[in-house]
């Protein structure tokens, strides 16, 4: 059947299938995509967008709190969960939709169903499972698997959702009511941005790390200056604590933490589990296939390719760092390497990660330690958000931003800042960092003024001895 033959087979229409899907499209390859869920996968669907949409809510509210400070009148401010929690879904569902029409406009056949790989002679076969029942098999040149990741669990010690006292990321995005207590394990950027979101409501938070500090991938200087912002806020953090174990109740749940070798007991309405995700790698064949795979992760290069014949996997199927926009481009890639044009391999060390609570978190490269650990010498610039204009302006004046030089090269290394926008503000730097731009080039550009941007050139002058406004 010519409907059963492509060139590429994609499993998985996420933010990386989708985009290799369109991306082979445009280089003349015949493409589907097939798909068990949703098109947009989680990001679009359970993740990045719905949650934004959410955070967008309680930063308004944030504000209103304030309204007296920037001359406005705001009694009585309330908020219906019900219609947060619509509003995040209706912006989930419309962006959803938009991805089938840019597979559609981009004649990306669609196939609805669940995908299992068989042995075929240049590449796996396809098996799909509809979802009208029907089962048909696919060839292709090609394969990638873009299957996503999942919520981690240890159902061991009971750190297993429920659906009704101990949630995921997926329960805590579409709440019946605002829980009046809530304990968030792990505090990585899913945990960090659920803490803030629902501490702004008026949640009474309590946030537990294993290591020593709260959003450990971060640079030390940020996670530091960040746990003293959301202790402001009235979240309570409790680090190098362990959950030992996890019981449900009618009342909520009872959770004994140790901590400093004994061990408390808290107890809370609702738990979020944000212990970290692992991959979907299961039910898919890959075993009999010879794919390698390591802690729930498939093995890849930095083209994607598996190692199996025309096998190639991307996004967070593949591992760390877990995030939309890794996944696009290591699809793209993936998709101009099969196409035999001359791409370069993924460079982890360029992706930007941003956390979007309040204050928002971002950062690009390496941190300081890690920096230091490499062997380079540094040079290390900071400029905070109350030297500068348009911060005080807006009423956002606590925040840093850093930036970490080769002493000797003048190479940036890296980037971190906390602070209002600063999502928005990193972007500067990734351009810096993949343009291999050094600190004379930062120096010698105008930043526009009144921007928060100006503090990205504050804080490289600063690193040279030359700040002018702090």
């Amino acid at each position: 059947m010519a409907d059963s033959q492509f060139d590429l087979i994609v499993i998985g229409g996420g933010p990386g299938g989708y985009v290799a899907a369109i991306r082979a499209a445009q280089l003349g390859l015949k493409t589907a995509v097939v798909e068990r869920e949703h098109l947009g996968g989680i990001c679009l669907n359970w993740g990045c967008i719905p949650t934004k949409a959410l955070l967008r809510t309680s930063d308004i509210y944030h504000l209103f709190q304030r309204a007296e400070e920037f001359g406005l009148k705001a009694d009585n401010v309330r908020f219906d969960i019900e219609a947060i929690v619509k509003r995040s879904r209706k912006v989930a569902g419309r962006l959803s939709g938009g991805v089938g029409h840019l597979l559609k406009k981009n004649k990306v056949t669609v196939i609805d169903g669940e995908a299992k790989l068989e042995k075929g002679s240049k590449a796996p076969k396809v098996a799909v499972k509809g979802k009208d029942g029907k089962n048909a098999t696919y060839e292709a040149k090609h394969v990638i698997l873009a299957t996503g990741a999942r919520a981690r669990t240890i159902p061991a010690a009971g750190l297993e959702p429920d659906g009704k006292t101990i949630w995921t990321y997926k329960e805590a995005m579409v709440p019946d009511a605002l829980p009046k207590s809530i304990l968030v394990i792990g505090s990585g950027a899913i945990g960090m941005e659920f803490a803030s979101f629902y501490s702004t409501l008026g949640s009474k938070v309590t946030v537990v790390e294993m290591v020593d500090r709260i959003l450990p991938a971060e640079d030390e200087e940020i996670s530091q200056f960040a746990k003293k912002a959301f202790e402001k806020q009235g979240l309570k953090i409790i680090t190098e604590a362990q959950v030992e174990k996890l019981e449900t109740a009618k009342s909520g749940a009872k959770a004994t933490i140790k901590v400093d070798g004994k061990s408390e007991v808290i107890e809370v309405e609702k738990v979020i589990l944000a212990i970290g995700i692992t991959g979907n790698v299961e039910n898919l064949g890959l075993e009999a296939l010879g794919a390698k795979i390591e802690r729930g992760h498939i093995v890849t290069d930095g083209y994607g390719a598996t190692g199996v014949s025309g096998l190639y996997a991307i996004g967070d199927v593949t591992g760390a760092p877990w995030l939309a926009h890794k996944a696009s481009h290591e699809g793209v890639i993936c998709v101009e390497k099969i196409a035999g044009q001359d791409v370069h391999p993924m460079d982890k060390s360029n992706i930007p990660g941003c956390t979007y609570c309040h204050p928002q978190i971002a950062s690009v490269g390496l941190t300081e330690a890690k920096a230091k650990e490499a062997g380079h010498e540094v040079r290390v610039g900071r400029f905070p958000f109350v030297g500068n204009g348009k911060a005080i302006a807006l009423g956002e004046d606590q925040g840093l931003i850093k930036t970490v030089f080769d002493k000797k090269t003048g190479e940036l290394l890296g980037a971190h800042m906390i602070g209002a926008e600063v999502t928005e503000l990193i972007q500067g730097y990734v351009v810096a960092r993949q343009l291999e731009t050094t600190e004379a080039e930062l120096m010698h550009t105008v930043f526009a003024h009144p921007t928060l941007s100006e503090m990205m050139h504050e804080s490289v002058l600063d690193a040279y001895g030359r700040a002018l406004h702090y």
